[in-house]
């Protein structure tokens, strides 16, 4: 028992020394701030709804490593975004624009919604009628054919 407990202590020693680097990057606490939040608005390519600030995968730190890259090469918020978006397309955002090209991706809850909507309606209408008509209806079941 005693060596299953000293294996699952090593492999919880081994998983932590792997875990996300959150070490400072910049002498400037508002730049530091300004990474931090540029890192929690990429997406990991690799994981699902996870930021690159979050995860642990190689994918993730090498884009930490590139936002730093392009952040000491002076580029503004919007141009790392911009090349971001460039190479990896629109899901390397947390929240990816509303634009022609997404539209469906930001209207599709809502076209589902109001589609759920107009059956529930229209099946409530046809039961309504077909009470009014014929009370018994309702209760029986429809005949095979």
């Amino acid at each position: 028992m005693t060596r299953f407990a000293a294996l699952a202590l090593l492999f919880l020693l081994a998983s932590l020394a792997s875990a996300v680097d959150s070490g400072q990057r910049f002498d400037d606490p508002a730049e530091q701030a300004r990474y931090e939040g540029l890192i929690r608005d990429l997406r990991c390519l690799v994981c699902r709804s996870e930021s690159i600030a979050d995860s642990n995968a190689q994918l993730a730190a090498d884009l930490r490593r590139e936002v730093e890259t392009l952040m000491r090469e002076g580029k503004t918020d919007a141009e790392i975004y911009g090349f971001m978006t460039e190479r990896y397309g629109d899901f390397v955002l947390m929240r990816p624009p509303v634009a022609p090209r997404t539209w469906l991706l930001w209207a599709g809850p809502a076209i589902f919604l109001l589609g759920g909507l107009a059956v529930v309606f229209i099946v409530v209408r046809r039961r309504a009628g077909a009470a009014r008509t014929n009370p018994a209806a309702i209760d029986e079941e429809p005949e095979a054919p």
